[in-house]
């Protein structure tokens, strides 16, 4: 089946039928990643990046150009004053955590105005049992206020704000959750009333899934600080491991000092031979988003088009790279998954199975046959294993690859009668 699935004339009808759906769409994407290249290549040429910023540090890493260019780099494309770029951050999880615990002090109050954050938050705020060393056991408190038919409300979050309160947080992909992702237009809205009520407040934006999908970054509508993860988006699946910080000066210098030590912040952190990949990957990034943002679409309009709930819907606005499509059952999650992990470059013949992770309350299947672990710019396909099961599906390298992997899930659901009654005639 592997080798001929793609020759069924219902999977060629298929596969013409969302292209022809597609056009428009993938001609915006293709239009939006040059105005993004355009900007990545400028902030290049501005910083005058060299071969000589490409060759690192190790022990301390004191003095590494290379890596305070890349920075002033991260910065300047992501319309923020200064940037905290470094493979000692492990993760988007850790570089929010950096951040939270950089910026705020015992006393003070976090409000999560996008509802509940990503699950691998709630041990950090200290919304649920498990970890040591979470915001709350700072005396940190943190408010939630839910999203109002998908948009942040912004009444509710002015009336929230307290003179404890010293930041209000923002995620803006969906995660695991069943809300839409934030457009940058819905953010800036939302910061421009905001500060026009509370000035003085820090507006944070966790921006995993988000960056180079659309031509502004929520640091240039007045987001203050914001994070992500260099094994997502920016890092264009070369990056093998890292994360970034970006926003104003000062607040990123405070960053830095809960990241490395207070007195040395950004002057220490060797970069170990890593600088090649984190600027090419930065240079690549609006053109592997873009095939990964095509992907989502093709996902949706192919998922659609056989009876599966597809979110967002093929014809509707992208802010992040987070596709879900729900099932309703768990055997058909479970299949789609493992088709997924069959169609991948690495670890092809691993059948992946609900299992426990860190973080989660339920176990969690994933397919994620990457180049490098755990990487989200990569073609994955997971989700916890609770009801409405819905799998979520999320980044690739190239828009073939995409193509090939969900209709090959499509076939192989075919093959065990999974499809909606109708569907799969």
């Amino acid at each position: 089946m592997f080798d001929t699935f793609h020759h069924s004339e219902q999977l060629m009808a298929l596969e013409k039928q969302a292209m022809e759906k597609l056009s428009s769409q993938l001609q915006v994407i293709d239009q939006r990643a040059e105005q993004n290249q355009w900007r990545v290549l400028n902030s290049f040429r501005h910083q005058q990046i060299s071969d000589a910023h490409l060759q690192g540090t190790t022990g301390y890493g004191y003095d590494d150009f290379g890596r305070e260019a890349l920075e002033a780099v991260y910065a300047e494309v992501f319309g923020a004053e200064a940037g905290l770029v470094r493979p000692q951050l492990i993760s988007g999880t850790h570089a929010i955590t950096v951040a939270l615990f950089g910026v705020l002090r015992p006393g003070d109050e976090l409000l999560y105005i996008t509802g509940k954050p990503y699950d691998t938050l709630e041990s950090v705020i200290g919304l649920r049992a498990g970890g040591h060393g979470s915001l709350k056991d700072f005396n940190i408190d943190c408010g939630i206020v839910a999203l109002d038919k998908g948009t942040i409300n912004v009444e509710e979050v002015c009336r929230r704000i307290t003179p404890k309160v010293k930041m209000v947080a923002i995620q803006r992909s969906r995660g695991y959750g069943d809300r839409p992702s934030l457009s940058i237009r819905s953010i800036q809205s939302a910061i421009t009333r905001i500060k026009a009520q509370h000035p003085d407040i820090i507006v944070f934006v966790d921006n995993c899934y988000g960056e180079f999908v659309e031509t502004l970054e929520p640091c240039h509508v007045g987001a203050d600080l914001m994070a992500g993860s260099l094994i997502k988006n920016p890092g264009a699946g070369l990056a093998r491991v890292g994360g970034y910080i970006v926003g104003n000066q000062d607040l990123v210098a405070h960053c830095a000092e809960r990241l490395t030590a207070p007195g040395l912040g950004k002057e220490v952190g060797p970069t170990l031979g890593m600088l090649p990949e984190m600027y090419q990957g930065l240079f690549l990034a609006p053109h592997v988003t873009a095939e990964a943002l095509k992907g989502a679409l093709f996902t949706a309009a192919s998922m659609e088009a056989v009876g599966m709930m597809a979110q967002p819907l093929w014809h509707e606005e992208r802010t992040d790279l987070v596709q879900s499509v729900t099932f309703h059952d768990p055997e058909r999650m479970v299949a789609f998954c493992q088709a997924i992990q069959q169609c991948s470059p690495i670890n092809a013949h691993v059948k992946p199975v609900p299992s426990p992770m860190p973080g989660y309350d339920d176990p969690v299947i994933m397919a994620a046959g990457t180049f490098v672990q755990g990487a989200s710019i990569e073609l994955s396909a997971d989700g916890p294993l609770r009801e409405p099961y819905t799998v979520f599906v999320q980044g690739g390298l190239t828009f073939a690859h995409v193509k090939y992997a969900i209709l090959f899930a499509i076939d192989t659901l075919m093959e065990k009668g999974m499809l909606p009654v109708g569907q799969a005639q």
